[in-house]
């Protein structure tokens, strides 16, 4: 159970390819997700060490379905059409909580906890972007009601909006990370004749 969380063990493929079609519906989530799992973290830390293991996951799995359906409620109150496009991906933040309590995320120190929040809100952002960017076209545009959103070309590439195009861009984005660190690596060895 205390294995080290990272974003490969972490279950964030379904919310990380369904949120980010938009920059609005990335920030959107990553408020809820935020939210969700914050409280989460505050409110299971008083059940950990009265309940047993088998009870946790339970208590857990409890908890963190209230909390995200409170949320989502909220999210119909203030943002009903963010809610309504991208409300079917707000259960997964329940599943996300369980995950990450059974993987001791929440037994971390407080700085690890922000490490992980960060890389993975990184993630999902520039994710965003650049699915809409050369998806559609523009930037931000369902960001405001007075905003048009900045329109860098007319028409983008539409693989880049649906899911399929999402793991592309995803496996480009790792591509370009693993050149990125076996080129570093490459340059740090020296070679001794």
């Amino acid at each position: 159970m205390n294995q080290p969380v990272n974003l490969t063990n972490a279950l964030l493929l379904v919310l990380l390819l369904g949120t980010s079609t938009t920059l609005a519906g990335a920030l959107g989530m990553l408020l809820m997700s935020g939210a969700v799992v914050a409280v989460y973290g505050v409110c299971i830390a008083p059940l950990r060490s009265r309940l047993s293991d088998s009870n946790l996951i339970l208590a857990s799995l409890l908890l963190a379905a209230t909390l995200t359906s409170c949320s989502n409620i909220l999210a119909q109150r203030w943002a009903l059409q963010w809610q309504q496009s991208l409300g079917i991906y707000a259960g997964l933040i329940a599943l996300q909580c369980v995950v990450l309590e059974y993987n001791g995320f929440f037994r971390q120190a407080l700085t690890e906890c922000l490490k992980f929040f960060g890389l993975s809100s990184a993630l999902l952002l520039a994710l965003a972007v650049l699915r809409e960017l050369f998806g559609q076209g523009h930037i931000g545009r369902g960001l405001s009601e007075h905003w048009q959103g900045l329109i860098l070309f007319s028409d983008g590439l539409h693989l880049l909006t649906l899911v399929p195009g999402a793991f592309i861009l995803l496996g480009l984005l790792l591509a370009a990370r693993q050149a990125w660190t076996r080129s570093n690596a490459i340059s740090k060895e020296t070679h001794h004749p």
